[in-house]
């Protein structure tokens, strides 16, 4: 049973990314401005276990969708 907290923090921590609030800022708007034709684990920042934690999060509507939903609308 998953009980981490989903929220945007929550998602970096789950991605391995510093999920302080400034680090995340600093992650969004370096990455900001992916094409709206690369799907967002397609993108090439991501590693290989993040681009599969992310499109299992899609393919699966985990609790985690509305997140990633919501951080791709943030890089684009």
């Amino acid at each position: 049973m998953d009980l981490s907290n989903h929220n945007l923090q929550g998602l970096f921590a789950q991605l391995g990314l510093d999920n302080q609030p400034d680090n995340i800022n600093q992650f969004i708007e370096q990455h900001k401005g992916l094409a709206s034709e690369v799907r967002l684990e397609k993108a090439d920042f991501w590693s290989p276990a993040q681009a599969s934690f992310i499109q299992e999060s899609i393919d699966e509507d985990s609790d985690w969708c509305e997140i990633v939903d919501a951080l791709d609308s943030m890089l684009r």
